[in-house]
């Protein structure tokens, strides 16, 4: 027989035992679907977010303070200061690298703006920077210009905004914006400019944003505690190690290090974030495999059931077909058909349901849509697998049947 014939053998076979069939496909579907829907929702978030991170570019890094870590090699890492407002400017004037440096302060995530009548939710972002920020940042301005280096030096009640401020304050017209009032509780800000719009990542809006002078910010929102931001943005990429090193020994300098202490602080590059980001999710990408494989340990196990039963049920039926002539080959081909089918029909549905919860949790989290072909592929071949598993002892032993006493069967 050849492989269509088979095919419709099986789909026949399938049909006749349509509940039994389909319970099990359920559960292949699930475990495919498990497996599916977490990696991609993983890989969609991971995709999103390096997109985000190489808008910054190759050739830019962070000074943050050193982050407390549990004991290496008998040492307790502590975590070190916070960068103090002088530090970041000294740091700023003293670096003669070929590159522009960017000094900036969070001032909250939780503000309200308003403009007039209207208002936005209290979850605007407010940021104080400097002149370098917004090339640093990788943000383009769709209208208007940016601070000037005395403006974010002297200070000054300007503003520049996101592009969702605009779409609820403004009606989506940037030029409208543009030397208009607006207020973010009792600080008043006249618009200079309005960012472009570059989306989402992880449910952090970029575009929801307001952008104010480095010394404004530092009166409004900073503290002797506070901590600043410092970011570089060196001018050729391929220099961003010689870079680094040069920043290393001057933050040294500057934060006062004796040559025998550690550095209370750490520099880290947009490519090795991608990297620490990939390492931390290996475990979610384990758990899923994990997930998906003991559910289709299990899929299998009742595929296997499912398959011999039918050998039971049809007995008579592969005596009639071995009398007339079908062989042990055919017969072991035609019950191993019929359980890879199942299985991959199972998996067929169980990628569908996958990538669509997976795109529909990673849009949730504000990632992009992703299609993971790879892990279609491993799907179907795992799924390929199951059914070859599951059906093969079945199919020996339908196809060892001796054809008199299955004749006689009832």
């Amino acid at each position: 027989m050849g492989l269509r014939e088979n095919i419709n053998l099986a789909l026949r076979a399938i049909r006749s035992n349509m509940l039994r069939a389909v319970l099990t496909l359920l559960i292949i579907a699930f475990g495919i679907m498990a497996l599916v829907g977490i990696l991609t929702a993983i890989d969609s978030a991971i995709y999103s977010l390096s997109n985000n991170l190489s808008s910054l570019g190759a050739n830019v890094f962070d000074i943050n303070p050193l982050e407390e870590r549990g004991r290496r090699g008998g040492r307790q890492t502590k975590q070190g200061e916070p960068i103090r407002y002088r530090q970041a400017l000294d740091f700023k004037a003293r670096y003669f690298f070929p590159a522009r440096v960017a000094v900036s302060l969070p001032g909250g995530g939780g503000a309200a703006i308003k403009y007039r009548d209207e208002e936005t939710n209290p979850n605007v972002s407010m940021f104080s920077a400097d002149e370098n920020y917004l090339d640093a940042k990788g943000f383009e301005l769709e209208v208007g210009r940016n601070f000037t280096a005395r403006e974010a030096l002297n200070g000054g009640y300007i503003a520049i905004i996101g592009a969702d401020i605009v779409k609820t304050l403004f009606n989506g017209q940037a030029e409208k914006a543009l030397d208009e009032v607006i207020s973010s509780g009792n600080i008043k800000l006249k618009v200079v400019g309005v960012l472009k719009s570059k989306g989402s990542s992880m449910n952090q809006s970029e575009d929801r944003r307001v952008i104010i002078p480095l010394q404004t910010g530092r009166r409004y929102y900073g503290s002797n505690e506070s901590d600043y931001n410092i970011m570089v943005s060196v001018n050729d990429p391929t220099q961003i190690d010689n870079a680094v090193a040069e920043a290393t020994g001057l933050f040294r300098n500057i934060r006062r290090l004796k040559a025998s202490q550690a550095n209370d602080f750490e520099i880290s590059k947009s490519d090795s974030l991608i990297g620490i980001i990939r390492e931390n999710t290996l475990y979610f990408r384990l758990a899923a495999v994990g997930i998906g494989l003991i559910t289709l340990v299990g899929a299998a196990i009742g595929l296997m059931n499912i398959m011999l039963v039918s050998v039971t049920e049809r007995t008579r039926e592969i005596g009639i077909t071995k009398a007339i002539g079908a062989t042990r080959q055919s017969i072991m081909i035609q019950f191993l058909t019929e359980a890879v089918l199942i299985s991959l029909m199972g998996g067929f549905f169980g990628i569908i349901l996958g990538v669509l919860i997976g795109n529909i949790v990673t849009y949730l989290m504000g990632g992009t849509f992703l299609l993971p072909w790879m892990w279609i592929i491993i799907s179907v071949i795992t799924c390929t697998v199951v059914g070859l598993v599951s059906g093969l002892y079945p199919a020996l032993k339908a196809a060892r049947l001796d054809p008199i006493e299955s004749l006689r069967y009832e």
